[in-house]
């Protein structure tokens, strides 16, 4: 009965949900391990005997087998339309799934460094070097600003403001946005533009972009990552890194510091609050008010 009821619900799945090969595929694997589960209990499936209970003694079978609460929550999906399916053809009077609730899914907090690591990073560059000046500006700005590397990139002098310490910067959607900038990294960006910058060839139509490569040309994403994983490298640095760990090392430091939650995704440029919640691993009870109180090289 168990096969012919798997036969009508792929029916149901293809014809009335329209659904493709390898979403249907995935529905029936998912509802392969409540089969399996069975099994391993010796216990007869029948599915006009299954509870709530027997469905949530499945789930901690597939909590304990390691599988991810995200893979739980789809299993739940596809448990909740092949008991709709049964519902509407009358194989079962209740819907055992109804009341079943998907695990709550964490975000992974991004790998962050703490300020020695950052520290170590700025120190090893070679300041003596013209491109070394601009590499700890970028690492300042990158830190300071928590901006992403295309921002980073597309920075242009004619959005920095020294007097008010704020940088005008185009985050995604093209949107602008303001973020205060700290006197470390205020300070280099004015010995690069002032010190090195100036002694340039600008290649035309890059003549307002801060970061210049060797031909006078703006910096590349690409170049910005192989700088980090070099100095990554040049300290000793276990961790895997990117630019972006350097904007996630910005938020949470600011956030662990106590910095206001909604402060951080102004400066962050993020849409939704929801999307800078990944960063409050900790009790958000510390939390408080202005953010460039709390940053530790501001």
């Amino acid at each position: 009965m168990w096969q012919s009821y798997l036969k009508g619900f792929k029916a149901y799945l293809r014809l009335e949900r329209s659904l493709a090969d390898n979403s249907i595929l995935a529905y029936l694997g998912d509802l392969d391990k409540l089969h399996q589960f069975y099994q391993s209990i010796s216990k007869e499936l029948r599915l006009s005997e299954i509870t709530i209970a027997d469905l949530r003694l499945f789930i901690s079978w597939l909590n304990e087998l390691g599988m991810l609460a995200s893979t739980q929550a789809r299993v739940i999906s596809s448990l909740k339309a092949f008991f709709s399916y049964l519902l509407l053809e009358n194989v079962i009077e209740v819907d055992p799934s109804a009341l079943l609730e998907a695990p709550k899914i964490t975000r992974k907090l991004p790998d962050t460094l703490n300020i020695n690591e950052i520290n170590n990073l700025i120190g090893s560059i070679d300041a003596s070097k013209p491109e070394g000046m601009r590499n700890k500006a970028i690492i300042e700005v990158l830190y300071g600003c928590g901006l992403r590397v295309s921002e980073l990139t597309e920075l242009k002098i004619s959005n920095i403001y020294p007097q008010i310490e704020f940088l005008k910067v185009i985050g995604k959607g093209n949107k602008e946005r303001l973020v205060p900038v700290g006197g470390v990294a205020l300070k280099l960006l004015d010995i690069y533009l002032k010190e090195i910058r100036v002694h340039q060839n600008i290649k035309k139509g890059n003549e307002d972009f801060v970061f210049l490569n060797r031909f006078g040309a703006k910096l590349s994403r690409i170049s910005i990552f192989n700088l980090i994983k070099q100095l990554a490298i040049q300290t000793g640095l276990k961790k895997s890194i990117s630019p972006h760990t350097l904007r996630h090392s910005f938020a949470t430091h600011l956030i662990e510091g106590g910095a206001d939650l909604r402060a951080v995704q102004e400066m962050l440029g993020h849409s939704s609050i929801t999307t800078t919640e990944i960063y409050t691993h900790l009790d958000r009870n510390y939390l408080r008010e202005v953010v460039t109180q709390f940053h530790p090289r501001s």
